[in-house]
C-alpha cells in the first residue's frame, strides 16, 4: 500500500492546519503528493481520499482538471506546449510538430528512454511572449523551431 514518507507525512500534517478544512488544502497536498510519488496515480487517489475524509473521485477530478498534476509517470523533461489561438497564430502547431518529429513521439507519450514526454495546454499564460513551451515548469518563450532545436540539443547532452 502506498504511503507517504515521514518527512512528506509532517508535511501533510502541517498543511492542513493551515486551512479551515481538509478539502481547502487539497491543491497543495496534491503537489506534496505529486512530489513525493512522481504523479497521481490511482493509489495515490485512493491513499489521498483516505487522508483527507474526500471521495477518490473528488481527489480525481481535480487533479485531472489542472494539467500540472501528471496522471502518469512522466518522462525526465516533461515538455508542455501552448496550443491557444495566439501561440497557434504565431507558429506553435509547426513546433508541435518538429518535438513530435524529432523525438519520435506523440503527444501525451513519453520516449522509450523515459527522457521525454510530450504534452499539450490550452494556456501558459503568456501570450505576449507566444509562442510559449513548459519544460518541468521553466517557461521557453518567444519560440522558433531553431530555439527548440537548440533547447532539445542541450537536454538531450545533459
Amino acid at each position: 500500500m502506498i504511503q507517504f514518507s515521514e518527512k512528506a507525512k509532517a508535511e501533510f500534517d502541517e498543511l492542513i492546519k493551515h486551512y479551515p478544512d481538509k478539502q481547502a488544502a487539497l491543491l497543495p497536498v496534491l503537489y506534496l503528493a505529486q512530489s513525493e510519488f512522481g504523479y497521481i496515480s490511482p493509489e495515490v487517489t485512493d491513499y489521498l481520499a483516505g487522508l483527507m475524509d474526500l471521495s477518490s473521485a473528488q481527489i480525481y477530478s481535480v487533479a485531472s482538471f489542472y494539467p500540472m498534476f501528471h496522471k502518469r509517470p512522466p518522462g525526465k523533461y516533461h515538455i508542455v506546449v501552448c496550443r491557444n489561438i495566439t501561440c497557434s497564430m504565431m507558429g506553435s502547431e509547426e513546433i508541435i510538430d518538429y518535438i513530435r518529429s524529432r523525438l519520435g513521439i506523440e503527444v501525451g507519450e513519453t520516449t522509450p528512454d523515459g527522457r521525454f514526454t510530450l504534452d499539450l495546454i490550452e494556456c501558459l499564460a503568456s501570450c505576449d511572449t507566444a509562442p510559449t513551451m513548459q519544460i518541468n515548469n521553466r517557461y521557453h518563450e518567444e519560440l522558433t523551431v531553431e530555439k527548440v532545436k537548440e533547447i532539445l540539443d542541450k537536454l538531450e547532452s545533459s
